[in-house]
């Protein structure tokens, strides 16, 4: 029975980092393969091509070359337990703002931001007032919400700094290129750390809850 149950592990561990690297290829921001196959490649081919079982190894490797490992072997969990990245940058970034967005009370600016980041990353910031970063005040809700995004991005970049080679891309992949979370900032860096640990908290618990 032993002898059986050995057998098997080797199996076992190969599919479940197959099971990876596919959920891993089948995530990443079409904007990533685009780059290294073709920019003309239409939509509808890139996602056939990420969704082939045969071809996505290959895609894999194309994208994270020596860091594809298919042995299981530095699969920790994912940073963001499989949540958006675009997600985790606007609930940071809604705290890095926290006091332009309480200050923004019409109904028509609050209307045009809650469309722009959401109702979850307006709460988030919110509640979370007293970890707010920027002291100067944003009044107009697009140029708000712009620099929500880029500054939760970038305080994503800079947090994954610290993660390990591989965690750190897995999750880069899932973007589209060009976003802040390439080239964070020193300010970013000093407050990176305590935003993502609201952030992932929170996520965290709402994983529990599912």
């Amino acid at each position: 029975m032993s002898t059986s149950i050995s057998s098997t592990e080797p199996n076992r561990s190969f599919t479940l980092a197959a099971d990876r690297l596919r959920e891993l290829v089948a995530s990443i921001d079409p904007s990533r393969f685009a780059e290294r196959l073709d920019p003309l490649l239409s939509p509808p081919a890139l996602v056939r091509l990420q969704r082939s079982a045969r071809l996505q190894p290959r895609l894999a490797e194309l994208l994270l070359g020596s860091e594809v490992d298919l042995s299981g072997a530095g699969w920790n969990e994912d940073p963001l337990l499989g949540h958006d990245p675009r997600r985790a940058a606007l609930l940071a970034g809604s705290i890095w703002h926290a006091r332009s967005v309480l200050k923004l009370v019409s109904r028509h600016d609050l209307s045009i931001l809650i469309e722009m980041i959401g109702a979850e990353a307006h709460a988030f910031g919110v509640r979370h007032l007293s970890n707010a970063v920027a002291t100067t005040p944003i009044v107009d809700p697009e140029q708000l919400s712009r620099q929500i995004e880029c500054d939760g991005h970038a305080c994503l970049g800079a947090w994954l700094e610290k993660a390990s080679s591989l965690d750190r891309i897995r999750v880069l992949l899932r973007l589209p290129i060009g976003t802040a979370a390439e080239n964070p900032g020193a300010e970013h860096r000093s407050a990176a750390g305590p935003l993502f640990s609201l952030v992932t908290a929170h996520l965290r618990t709402e994983a529990a809850r599912a």
